[in-house]
């Protein structure tokens, strides 16, 4: 890899990531910076399948196992088709959800093992981690009604899951991301969402003047 800068956002259903990761990449945009906005699942055309797939909430018999899978199989395509190629051509990446997605559902709140899903996240990545993780943290309550209202074809397959499911899920990223303190930023999801995308790029400005790679002065006239 060259120099490419790789963010990631992750979060309940809800948390308004998706929202946030957009407004980094519109402000990196007006930067004049080169970067890729993308998402998973579904951040290739192949991806976009199985993405149908794993959140329609017509497929229940779908199992734990190939529900993980499916998801590593996103990741592989992802990863060789967008991730690699715009990292290695110095881009910035900014993803809405990656390998931390698959550590908190498919491992805490699903319950496979740990340590297929650590093996399979490092076959996929080729090894590839993100510099900068923000973490939107709220109410399970809070996220599933934003989500609940902004659906307007209904709840897909995660939302429909049981508050259990989500509470394991909220509590499966706040300890990961205490074991991850460098990569991981928690925010606080209740901020207006002008609030919290300053404070991201208070982060991002703070992650550059921390690099030698980057030019510092470039941002802060952003």
């Amino acid at each position: 890899m060259r120099h490419g800068v790789f963010i990631t956002f992750e979060g309940i259903e809800g948390c308004g990531k998706s929202t946030q990761a957009r407004r980094l990449a519109r402000r990196l945009g007006r930067l004049g910076i080169a970067h890729v906005m993308t998402l998973e699942p579904g951040g290739t055309e192949i991806g976009r399948k199985m993405r149908q797939v794993l959140l329609d909430a017509r497929n229940k018999t779908l199992t734990p196992l190939a529900e993980l899978l499916l998801y590593a199989a996103d990741r592989a395509q992802h990863v060789e088709e967008v991730i690699k190629p715009a990292l290695r051509d110095g881009k910035w990446v900014i993803c809405d959800r990656f390998s931390d997605a698959t550590v908190v559902y498919q491992g805490v709140a699903r319950g496979q093992d740990r340590k297929l899903i650590a093996l399979l996240n490092q076959v996929v990545t080729d090894g590839i981690r993100p510099h900068l993780t923000f973490l939107l943290d709220c109410p399970v309550e809070v996220g599933l009604s934003r989500a609940l209202g902004r659906n307007m074809k209904g709840q897909d397959r995660f939302e429909k899951e049981a508050l259990s499911f989500h509470r394991k899920v909220r509590q499966g990223y706040l300890d990961l991301a205490r074991k991850n303190k460098k990569r991981f930023v928690i925010l606080d999801a209740a901020a207006s969402p002008k609030e919290i995308e300053a404070e991201i790029f208070l982060y991002v400005q703070g992650f550059l003047m921390r690099s030698k790679e980057f030019c510092a002065e470039r941002l802060r006239a952003g």
